[in-house]
Formats: structure tokens, C-alpha cells, sequence
């Protein structure tokens, strides 16, 4: 596979530098008033180059981040001076952005819920638009950094044995998303851990991750979580 030709872009499609801090705080379950500072960039700047390295293509938005919490990670590190102006909690540089930031997305995310039927009439729409979410219970849209977190769950489970280097012999993006189409056109929706089955090489798993934000940016299919077993599962779209 032409690795280094092949640029997957996210934009528009899954969450930006703010969802991923969201996701670092309630992955490590943190206060967010209390931010483990030094722990948040490392676990952020880890996620950007595991990004880079399939050649994810990231906003400047994901970088201005990064260097906003090392600079904010440097300051943790400055003795107080006894000023309290210049004393104040250097995290609420990011915390208070953050905090603005959740509440939009909660009020967007409460619209995002209706149909707009005029300028200022709104009705609900149906739980889910997914085909065959009835049979599998309450699920929610997956985001990037959820699937990013499954994806480094197989590749533990693969081990080190095998080089993460994608060779000649490894599928390519466009290859994979054939054989997926296939199987989904088939049943309609697939188990996150059926795109495993049998031996399964690292390459193997990052071609399949590329494949996947592939085709959710071109809208072939959705990812959800079931509320109550975490098993994610691909529908066809």
C-alpha cells in the first residue's frame, strides 16, 4: 500500500482538539477544575502522533492545542511569586474555554435532536436513523477518539510480534474498503471485533483503521456503541 500518498482527513467528520480533551478528562475521570496537566499533554501529544504516523491529516487547530498545554504545563512548573494576579491557576487558561465549550455543545446537541420544520418549530426525530439499531438496545454515535481507543485495544492484543510497518504485501485502504462493503451489503451492520476475526497481522489493523475514517467521511457508514456492552459496531449507510 502507497502509505505515505494516502492522507485521510478528519475535518468535518469527527471532533476536534477540544473533543479530545473532553475525552482525556472523562477517560481518566478528572475533575475538570482539576486537570492533571502534565498527564493530559502527554496522553494528548501520544494521540497526535498516533495520528501522524497513519498520516491523518490534522487541523492547525490539534497543534495550537498542544503547544497551549506545554506552555501551560511550564507555568505549573514556575515557583509562586506571591502575586495573586500573576499567581492564578495557570489550567484556567484552558479550563474556561472548556467549560464554555461544553456548554454549547450540550445546547447544539439538544437541537441537533429536532427537525426543523420552520424558523422556530422544531419536532423530535426518531431515536435513531441507523438500520437495525432496534435490535441491538440504546447506542451512541462513536467519535474518532473512542474508535482510536478500540483500535490500540487489537493492536495489544496483536503484540509486538508483528512490524506496525505497512510492506508490499500488506491490502491496500481502497481494498479494504471493498471487502467491507462487501460483508456489510451482505448484514447490513458488523461488530467492531469482526473486522478481527482470524490471524490478524498490526498492518492488517491500521489498514482496516484507515479504511474505516475513510469511509465514514464519505458518509458509507456510521459507528456506534451500545450503551450497555460497549460493543461497537459499523453500520451501513
Amino acid at each position: 500500500m502507497e502509505q505515505d500518498s494516502y492522507a485521510v482527513r478528519v475535518e468535518n467528520i469527527f471532533e476536534g482538539p477540544m473533543d479530545l480533551l473532553v475525552h482525556l478528562i472523562r477517560k481518566n475521570e478528572v475533575d475538570i477544575y482539576d486537570i492533571p496537566i502534565a498527564l493530559i499533554t502527554e496522553q494528548y501529544l501520544q494521540y497526535l502522533e498516533w495520528m501522524k504516523s497513519l498520516n491523518i491529516d490534522l487541523a492547525g487547530d490539534f497543534v495550537l492545542m498542544a503547544a497551549t498545554l506545554v506552555y501551560i504545563k511550564s507555568r505549573m512548573l514556575l515557583p509562586v511569586s506571591g502575586d495573586a494576579d500573576a499567581d492564578e491557576d495557570p489550567r484556567m487558561e484552558i479550563v474556561r474555554p472548556l467549560t464554555e465549550y461544553l456548554q454549547m455543545k450540550a445546547a447544539a446537541d439538544e437541537l441537533a435532536a429536532r427537525n426543523i420544520l420552520g424558523e422556530q418549530t422544531f419536532t423530535r426525530r426518531p431515536e435513531s436513523d441507523l438500520p437495525g439499531v432496534e435490535a441491538e438496545g440504546p447506542m451512541v454515535r462513536v467519535g474518532l477518539f473512542e474508535l482510536i481507543d478500540a483500535f490500540q485495544h487489537v493492536l495489544e492484543r496483536v503484540g509486538p510480534a508483528h512490524r506496525t510497518d505497512l510492506d508490499a504485501d500488506t491490502i491496500s485502504v481502497r481494498d479494504r474498503i471493498a471487502q467491507i462493503v462487501d460483508r456489510l451489503e451482505v448484514r447490513q451492520s458488523l461488530a467492531f471485533d469482526e473486522l478481527f476475526e482470524g490471524p490478524v497481522k498490526r498492518s492488517d489493523v491500521i489498514v482496516t483503521f484507515l479504511a474505516i475514517l475513510e469511509m465514514a467521511r464519505l458518509e458509507l457508514i456510521s459507528i456506534a456503541q451500545h450503551l450497555q456492552t460497549g460493543i461497537i459496531r459499523i453500520f451501513y449507510r
